[in-house]
């Protein structure tokens, strides 16, 4: 149903990227911190109030969890089998620098698994959206849409050339460690960067092939991504342990993972 009606959620995520460029546009907006310490602004607030009325307006009878919504109690979202996770500008402090790379996330989470997703990049007009079952797609700004489908590449660890989503300058030892061994084995390695999800979508339409994640993220950093990643045949998959990473846990944090 809802793959079906994704133009719905698209429509959402639009709204919301015209929200937050409004704020964005603004020659100062205010920035506050929250008790975790990670910054909120103008556009949080506001972008939540759109996705948050829409979802209930057009799915009234699926729950919501939001990063920046009431805090909802694991024994009441513990017996969820279906909801929507919601992180209204994932990026916030790409937000603050204005460098364009924030995004938009709604994901629906089916028994811990993300089956559709939509990422926005609000500054550059494009979605990603999709998910396990129909597929995933990118919408450029000018309304185009392409099909991405990774099903057919060899996985990272086959490549000769591995494209690694980093940040050359805050490089865990754990991710150092990943690329040496990449290179002991004769690969070339090189590096992209980007920010929030938009590391997941790099590996999800193919200009990166392998996104290895050793810091803390949030489930709603995650989701929509997840979804979109999973359409175009790839997997996110948990470092420890290599099991799939899943939703709606006791404690939200995600563990390292790898997107491959």
């Amino acid at each position: 149903m809802i793959f079906a009606n994704s133009q719905k959620i698209l429509d959402i995520l639009d709204a919301a990227s015209r929200t937050i460029l409004e704020v964005y546009g603004k020659d100062d907006f205010e920035v506050e911190t929250k008790e975790d310490q990670s910054p909120l602004t103008e556009a949080d607030r506001r972008a939540n109030e759109v996705i948050v009325a829409g979802l209930r307006e057009a799915y009234p009878e699926i729950p919501i969890l939001s990063e920046e919504s009431k805090a909802i109690p694991y024994e009441q979202r513990q017996d969820w089998k279906r909801f929507w996770l919601v992180d209204p500008v994932d990026g916030t402090k790409e937000f603050i620098k204005r460098n364009g790379e924030f995004t938009v996330n709604i994901a629906l989470v089916e028994d811990g698994v993300p089956v559709f997703g939509g990422v926005a990049r609000p500054t550059e007009g494009v979605i990603f959206y999709g998910g396990p079952e129909g597929g995933s797609f990118r919408r450029a700004q000018d309304g185009s849409v392409t099909r991405l489908d990774q099903t057919a590449k060899a996985h990272y660890t086959k490549l000769e050339q591995v494209t690694v989503v980093a940040s050359r300058s805050h490089l865990t030892k754990e991710v150092t460690d990943l690329v040496e061994r990449l290179r002991a084995e004769g690969k070339k390695v090189e590096f992209l960067s980007a920010g929030s999800s938009l590391k997941l979508c790099l590996v999800a339409e193919g200009q990166a092939d392998v996104y290895p994640r050793f810091g803390p993220t949030m489930e709603w950093d995650t989701a929509a991504a997840h979804a979109v990643v999973l359409g175009a045949g790839r997997q996110v998959n948990i470092a420890e342990s290599g099991e799939p990473l899943v939703y709606n846990k006791k404690n939200l944090l995600n563990p390292w993972f790898i997107v491959e």
